[in-house]
């Protein structure tokens, strides 16, 4: 959380979750994946939120994020699931 406080007289920055773009560590804290089963879902599990290129670049290696609102959407579904299975 930030302990940035708006200045007096103007607007706080607004949030949006939608177009927002987390990197690999944050991925891993949010789902409780490691990095190679957040590579393993994003081979075998379509409903895995897709990366986002960060450069032009199509080489292996290349920066990817995410985004935010599909990472915890993802995460909801698998709540969802757990709900339905008991």
């Amino acid at each position: 959380m930030s302990n940035i406080s708006p200045i007096p007289g103007t607007t706080a920055p607004q949030f949006d979750p939608s177009n927002t773009i987390i990197r690999f560590p944050e991925v891993e804290a949010i789902t409780g994946l490691a990095r190679a089963t957040v590579y393993k879902r994003l081979k075998d599990d379509p409903t895995f939120p897709r990366p986002v290129s960060l450069s032009n670049s199509k080489s292996r290696g290349s920066p990817v994020g995410f985004v935010l609102a599909e990472v915890t959407g993802w995460v909801r579904q698998r709540i969802a699931l757990r709900e339905v299975a008991a």
